[in-house]
């Protein structure tokens, strides 16, 4: 498939010029200065108008080289038909695993998944069957994930493709039906930030260390929303493997972001040579059609991209490697990141341990935690795990447990007592076997620790990496193998804002006093020519029109204005576990009956009782964080609300609920005087997870602002943002689905004219 957009320039021509080591060396600043991300996003691009550089914060439409589903692929599927598409529009772009309920051997399930693999055959996609591996593992390993392309799949770790220098993003299950359909989806550049790794991993941390680490320390959403790109020198990068990048992308998704881009660095030429060899070597017959061959490697050197010099970043942070040392994330928050060493000193107890996941369950990391018990045996007896710990193990994917069997590490932790589960998420999504149980404790090398993730609501999870969690079940307690020695002067981890490097940042910070102070006096400049000529009829007039554009359009079919009394849920960092369990969301049969009932269950079980139909559901920050499951927002529909309020929203749950035509709307002034007044224990108010208010919201969608009632009848307004037409024609049609569903009778009728007029023609 050939990318759309611009082509980027060839470095050949650079490489054939006179001087062209000092071209390369000190490569001259773009017009425009583009990001990485940017630069990937423009290729994918379609419907930009010529000459203009794609930026953050546009609206663009994409067609992504590839779009991975799985066990909601027959969802999607019905989606799809329900649009009146009948064929894949590009059968090349589609992958279909099976990889989230494996375990289940229901008829029900096993009907589903026949019926995915016979929609995946009809159409000629690629499909891969139940136990063959985790979705993103099978795009990684398979070489679907490629540096430069833009690879989406309706599931929240997207982000994984992100190690392979490919822009990997969530789509949701109604996005994912329109490129079956179209071929392409919507897609706002999200604000991009720079994340700097210095130093050098040091023995026994590793890549789950590395993303905990952030996680935990830079905690108050920093990244939420943003697209990530990592970059370091190259002695830094070379200490970080591609599994371990892997593990850092995947995770990117729990620290907020909606991508997590490493560069196209020689780490990841070198991985990529293997593979290709690999190929080569095991099917020779593919030659250059094989998605690994060198032949393409070659081509990705020699049109490299790289951000260019002077590209503007939301934000710049760095971590120094050097002093990182192991990490434990929660408990029970992914925002919580403590210190091994302060928690092995605890000796807390554990019930269950998991190696499972795609974020930690490859060969290297099965051989991780095989090296903990081949260290801890006596007398060449592997040592077993503690008797009060149930210890689960899950491949990534089939390839890498032969990998692990080969190694002779599979069979270490099974002679450990370790208990196999197929390749696939199981636990991790709370599906299958070994999920916790009331009151358990487990500790996990998987990506979310949010309760009731992976079992009761009540139990207590703990994230590490596989090493970490090998010795936890060894010694039935959180625990360390003692692998890392910390270096001389390391009192901390060194963290900030800025690229780390002082001399660097300290010139970053005067470039930028004096952009501010170069627009502020062309503004000055600009406005007083405007002083100097006076007003005229056509300035007077642009005056009235600037009053009339704060005026929105509101399409036919689409409610001027929303109003309801408030449900207050005082949290935040509320996500789609929290708002719709992941046990029912592979159920697709549950009615929309019991969709309501089971809304917010995992959050406060009473909201089923206290919320009403008509009410506004308003949020802490960060609402509808987690996984791109569509439910999070069917439910809240299901609950006869329509309209959502917060101080701020996960994007997967934004788009979401574009999708599902469920209105939401940013107000974080509301969230902060809904806590002034019902603050614990303020006026008498208890801590309660869901209040019913006796405030009142309307939202002038025509005039962008939310009028507020308080309880005491105190009325006041706050301005919020416009809402687009494109959004409001989407949200007047009932979501995305039927939206498509018009555009494909569109087309329909006119091909149907087209057809008539050319039949006359010939006549």
């Amino acid at each position: 498939m050939i990318p759309a957009g611009r082509a980027i320039q060839d470095l050949n021509m650079l490489e054939n010029s006179p001087n062209s080591s000092d071209l390369l060396s000190s490569p001259p600043a773009a017009r425009t200065p583009q990001t990485l991300t940017e630069k990937i996003v423009q290729r994918y691009s379609v419907g930009v108008a010529q000459g203009k550089k794609v930026k953050s914060g546009d609206y663009v439409s994409i067609v992504p080289q590839f779009c991975m589903s799985h066990d909601n692929s027959w969802p999607i599927s019905l989606i799809f038909l329900d649009t009146g598409a009948t064929k894949v529009h590009d059968n090349r772009q589609i992958v279909m695993t099976l990889d989230h309920d494996v375990q289940n051997k229901s008829e029900s399930n096993l009907k589903k998944y026949r019926q995915i693999e016979e929609f995946a055959r009809k159409h000629e996609c690629d499909f891969y069957p139940s136990e063959r591996g985790i979705g993103h593992q099978i795009m990684i390993e398979e070489g679907y994930a490629w540096p430069g392309t833009v690879t989406v799949a309706s599931d929240s770790h997207a982000n994984s493709y992100g190690a392979m220098a490919s822009i990997g993003t969530p789509v949701v299950r109604s996005d994912a039906a329109s490129i079956w359909a179209t071929g392409r989806t919507w897609w706002q550049v999200p604000p991009i930030a720079k994340v700097t790794l210095m130093g050098v991993l040091p023995p026994g941390v590793t890549g789950k260390d590395v993303i905990i680490a952030l996680c935990g320390l830079f905690n108050q959403d920093d990244v939420l929303n943003h697209s990530i790109e990592f970059t370091g020198s190259e002695q830094t990068m070379r200490s970080i493997s591609i599994d371990e990048r892997i593990t850092i992308a995947n995770m990117t998704t729990e620290w907020g972001a909606l991508s997590g881009l490493f560069p196209i660095d020689s780490v990841l030429i070198s991985w990529l040579r293997a593979k290709a060899t690999m190929s080569a070597m095991l099917n020779p017959k593919l030659g250059a059609k094989g998605r690994f061959n060198h032949d393409r490697i070659n081509d990705l050197l020699q049109n490299q991209l790289t951000a260019d010099p002077g590209a503007t970043y939301a934000k710049t942070l760095y971590l120094n490697l050097s002093t990182l040392s192991p990490f434990v994330s929660g408990p029970n928050s992914v925002k919580v990141a403590t210190p091994l060493c302060d928690l092995e000193a605890q000796k807390i107890p554990i019930n269950k341990a998991y190696l499972v996941s795609c974020t930690n369950s490859r060969a290297s990391d099965i051989a991780a935690a095989a090296r903990v018990f081949r260290e801890a045996a006596k007398d060449n007896a592997t040592p077993k795990i503690a008797p009060s710990v149930n210890f689960y193990i899950a491949a990534a994917s089939l390839p890498e447990q032969r990998l692990a069997e080969d190694a002779g590490d599979w069979q270490v932790l099974l002679n450990a007592g370790a208990k196999p589960l197929p390749s696939g998420c199981g636990p991790c999504i709370g599906l299958g076997d070994g999920l916790l149980e009331s009151g358990e404790v487990g500790i996990s090398a998987s990506n979310r620790n949010f309760p009731g993730r992976m079992g009761a609501k009540s139990a207590i999870t703990y994230l590490a990496s596989p090493e970490v969690v090998a010795a936890s079940a060894l010694y039935g307690h959180i625990a360390g193998p003692g692998w890392y020695q910390k270096p001389d002067g390391v009192e901390k981890v060194i963290i900030g804002e800025g690229s780390g490097d002082h001399e660097i940042d300290k010139a970053m910070g005067i470039k930028d006093a004096l952009d501010k102070i170069i627009a502020q006096a062309e503004s000055v400049i600009v406005n007083a020519e405007k002083d100097m000529s006076g007003p005229t009829a056509d300035s007077t007039a642009a005056v009235t029109d600037d009053i009339e554009e704060t005026l929105t359009d509101i399409l036919p079919g689409f409610s001027e204005k929303v109003e309801g009394e408030i449900v207050f849920c005082d949290a935040d960092n509320i996500n789609t576990d929290g708002i719709y369990p992941g046990c029912y969301t592979y159920q697709d049969n549950l009615t929309t009956e019991k969709m309501a009932e089971v809304c917010m269950e995992n959050y406060d079980s009473s909201f089923r009782d206290i919320a009403r139909a008509g009410d506004v559901l308003v949020g802490g920050f960060n609402f509808g964080c987690g996984s791109s499951r569509e439910q999070a927002a069917t439910a809240i529909l299901a609950k006869e609300i329509s309209l959502v309020v917060a101080g701020s929203f996960g994007n997967i749950f934004s788009r979401n609920s574009i999708n599902n035509a469920l209105m939401s709307v940013e107000v974080p002034r509301l969230v902060k005087r809904l806590r002034e007044r019902f603050s614990k224990g303020s006026d008498g108010a208890d801590a309660q997870l869901t209040r019913r208010t006796g405030w009142k919201l309307l939202w002038d969608v025509r005039r962008s602002k939310v009028v507020v009632t308080e309880d005491n009848g105190e009325t006041w307004s706050q301005r919020v943002g416009e809402l687009p037409p494109n959004v409001q024609e989407i949200i007047a049609r009932g979501g995305l689905k039927k939206w498509v569903k018009v555009e494909i009778e569109k087309r329909s009728r006119v091909g149907g004219i087209q057809r008539k007029k050319d039949t006359i023609t010939k006549k």
